[in-house]
């Protein structure tokens, strides 16, 4: 068929993989703003999605030959079966692990994609005697606040299987900040009506995505070259709690610059923050502290930033 031009993907998405007793991660490098070192993974648990991507299965679209055609239950099997013989520690590595062993398995197969959900898990407190607690090695509870997700394309390149892209991220974070958080000086005109704050509580979602200089390092072989997204998210939090910031945009430019800072093997932060303050609704008489909040209008604000290293011109 003429006259057209094509990208076509097609693949299986949220195939659930629960591992026990994975390899823990171990030797992470330690920064000031988390005491995060590393996790037991004994249960490493994730939701896959694998996009088979390129021409080659074009006829499957346009005359319906499914001859090259992987079918995607074919996928869901693969991925969980991967489960059981990963010998690494992150998210990012088993992404490539499964496509590096896929891509081989079905030649006809020259790149993929593959995106990675983190379903975290917590160990749950158990007494250890006189009334004191600690994290139990058996039992876990499932979290339902933010969590480590990636993205990486798998492709075969002159004989060998190679990482060719990848985004790693910590996404649904939901942080509130009582005071240390102004917004004002902003342009006025007829159709403004939010009122100036020079203290305002601060509630914003935010997701936060990063890139290697060298995507090797996001697999997680050499840990001290690893950034774990939850230290990232530490060091998001520790900024927003010393920082005092006149606006979302100039809190994000703080924790971009903090995050380059703090991992040179990072080449690019990007952020997505969603402005969910409250509304005031009554102040006490007694103490201007204690004031009352409550849902705002369905709409918020959106902020965006990107911040890359600039390139060496003489590089």
């Amino acid at each position: 068929m003429t006259g057209y031009r094509y990208e076509i993907r097609y693949g299986k998405h949220g195939v659930p993989v629960y591992r026990v007793h994975a390899k823990p991660l171990s030797g992470v490098r330690p920064i000031p703003e988390s005491p995060y070192t590393g996790r037991s993974n004994e249960v490493f648990a994730l939701d896959v999605d694998m996009d088979v991507l390129g021409d080659e299965f074009l006829p499957a679209f346009t005359r319906g030959d499914n001859s090259l055609v992987v079918a995607t239950d074919s996928m869901k099997n693969f991925i969980i079966r991967q489960a059981l013989d990963y010998d690494g520690a992150t998210l990012e590595g088993f992404l490539a692990f499964v496509g590096r062993r896929f891509i081989p398995t079905y030649p006809q197969v020259r790149r993929v994609r593959l995106t990675g959900r983190e379903l975290p898990f917590i160990a749950a407190q158990a007494p250890v005697g006189s009334g004191r607690f600690a994290p139990s090695e058996v039992l876990f509870a499932r979290s339902r606040d933010d969590y480590a997700t990636a993205t990486l394309t798998v492709a075969a390149i002159d004989g060998d299987v190679a990482v060719t892209d990848h985004r790693c991220g910590r996404v649904g974070m939901q942080l509130m900040k009582t005071t240390g958080s102004s917004f004002t000086s902003f342009v006025r005109d007829g159709y403004t009506t939010l009122p100036e704050r020079r203290d305002r509580p601060l509630f914003i979602y935010l997701d936060v995505h990063w890139r290697y200089a060298e995507a090797v390092d996001a697999l997680g072989d050499e840990p001290a070259r690893y950034v774990p997204a939850e230290q990232v998210r530490d060091c998001v939090a520790t900024v927003f709690h010393e920082f005092v910031s006149e606006s979302i945009q100039h809190l994000v430019h703080e924790m971009g610059g903090r995050l380059l800072a703090r991992f040179p093997q990072l080449t690019e932060i990007s952020f997505a923050a969603q402005n969910r303050t409250r509304d005031p609704f009554g102040e006490s008489a007694d103490d201007e502290r204690v004031k009352v909040y409550s849902d705002p209008f369905s709409a918020y604000g959106l902020i965006s930033l990107t911040m890359a290293r600039e390139r060496d011109p003489s590089s």
